[in-house]
């Protein structure tokens, strides 16, 4: 069975024609002009503001013609990652979708059901003139992936709604109320190029087949860091003997723990068949500490050919160390809210940039705001103190729960009468757009839900079918009861 040919029809067929059309963050012309393209073909009024964001606006239907304008909002960027023997080009080729037992998934790469399942519904509500609603207005944003740039610089009156849908969440039978803020952390390193010693052998440490996952959603399953296995790795190496760092690398994006890593160092002759012994006892303690939570883990060690150059000894070892003791994880947990994170960091990427630069992305999360500074402030000092130059983002604020909230229990309501059991009122540790717009609009309305997917950031990423159905018909409840009150 095709993708297209699940149930409900159009919000299937809408996420199919979603996944054919490239859509990487800071990339999404393709997507916009889809949108656009979508709204001339149902004859539905549409806009842009300077930033590419985009809305679609459709009419009441009859008698519901004052009633509140509800926004539904999704974002059009999807992650971009693929397994490392994947060919694929995220500005060119669609995604190869396919269809196993109940869940939906990508051959090798991301899905983009974050938030290509939130948009299909967006859209199959603007197309489907059989629905119960008011004024309704389907908000589409930019860069929600890199930093909510699209929210944070929403144009002026392009929305209209004091009530508002945020369609990015990922599990069924949840409301969302709230969640964290944040703000990336990067870290410069500058070194000088040393000819590679001739009297050393080389070699080329990875570390692969972890499963990643959201740097938010996915930060309390204690999951491995490849950046810090490897660190991790070269450091021990260091205690025992002298070695040279040529390259290392890990990790693609800010909101993504690391499942990749490599580095590229040298050791002097004499160890070399020490240094690959050490490997294989490396390789079986760190198996045994992930055990049941890392089954794909793959850690290895193989020779190459001298590079030309190293990294200088002193940035090296400052670099090693830095990336070996970096905080990541789980900082605090919630004391208003059971098992959510307050705070966490995320050691996200490690990239060699032109001759003499190494940069480093992390990223703070929390849902208290001088909580989530101070764990930048602590990252920054951890890497100055290595002596790298530290910057921040000007991140982006949490969204506090609102307990009160009328679409929340319009949203409750609809779901325990449509599945006969209460869903769970919960905020999230992942950074939604939702606070953006808090502070731009303080009288928004809102919540945010969606179908269950798991794996998001990562090519294990895979959608629920069952439960998009059940996504569906609650939002399309929900817009009945607005248009009735």
């Amino acid at each position: 069975m095709e993708v297209r040919d699940l149930k409900p029809a159009l919000i299937w067929q809408c996420f199919d024609e979603i996944t054919k059309v490239p859509r990487p963050s800071c990339h999404e012309e393709q997507i916009r002009e889809y949108l656009l393209e979508f709204a001339r073909r149902h004859g539905i009024e549409s806009k842009t503001d300077a930033v590419g964001n985009v809305v679609l606006k459709k009419k009441a239907t009859a008698g519901h013609e004052n009633a509140p304008v509800v926004v539904l909002q999704s974002h059009m960027d999807m992650v971009a990652e693929k397994n490392g023997d994947v060919e694929h080009d995220f500005l060119k080729d669609p995604i190869h979708t396919y269809v196993d037992g109940e869940w939906v998934k990508a051959k090798g790469t991301t899905l983009g059901a974050d938030n290509g399942i939130g948009m299909a519904a967006a859209l199959a509500v603007m197309a489907d003139n059989s629905l119960e609603h008011g004024p309704v207005e389907a908000l589409f944003t930019v860069n929600e992936e890199i930093g909510l740039e699209g929210a944070q610089n929403l144009g002026e009156g392009m929305i209209e709604g004091k009530i508002l849908v945020n369609l990015d969440s990922e599990d069924d039978g949840e409301i969302f109320v709230g969640c964290a803020g944040g703000i990336d952390t990067t870290a410069v390193f500058t070194y000088n190029r040393s000819f590679a010693p001739e009297n050393f052998s080389y070699f080329k440490v990875k570390v692969n087949g972890l499963l990643g996952g959201h740097s938010g959603g996915d930060i309390h399953l204690g999951r491995a860091n490849a950046n810090k296995l490897v660190a991790r790795f070269i450091w021990n190496c260091s205690q025992k003997w002298d070695i040279e760092v040529s390259s290392i690398s890990g990790g693609n994006l800010r909101n993504a723990i690391p499942r990749e890593a490599e580095a590229v160092f040298g050791i002097c002759s004499d160890h070399s068949e020490d240094v690959k012994k050490y490997m294989d006892a490396y390789a079986e303690a760190i198996r045994n500490e992930y055990k049941g939570v890392e089954p794909s883990m793959n850690l290895c060690i193989e020779p190459v050919e001298r590079p030309e150059y190293c990294i200088d000894s002193n940035t090296s070892l400052a670099l090693v160390k830095a990336l070996y003791s970096a905080p990541h994880g789980v900082y605090s947990m919630s004391r208003d809210l059971e098992n959510l994170v307050e705070t966490s960091t995320n050691l996200a990427a490690v990239k060699m940039e032109g001759d003499n630069k190494i940069k480093i992305t992390t990223s703070q999360r929390s849902s208290v705001e001088s909580r989530k500074n101070d764990m930048a402030g602590q990252v920054e000092a951890h890497f100055q103190l290595a002596g790298a130059e530290v910057t921040h983002s000007d991140g982006y604020p949490g969204w506090a729960p609102d307990m009160n909230s009328p679409i929340m229990h319009i949203s409750a309501e609809a779901y325990e009468e449509l599945f006969g059991q209460k869903p769970a009122i919960k905020a999230i540790h992942a950074g939604l757009e939702c606070g953006l717009f808090l502070s731009k609009n303080p009288d928004l309305d809102m919540v945010s839900i969606g179908p269950t997917m798991t794996g998001v950031h990562s090519p294990d990423e895979k959608l629920l079918i069952p439960t998009v159905e059940k996504f569906w018909k609650h939002l399309v409840l929900m817009l009945e009861k607005v248009a009735r009150s």
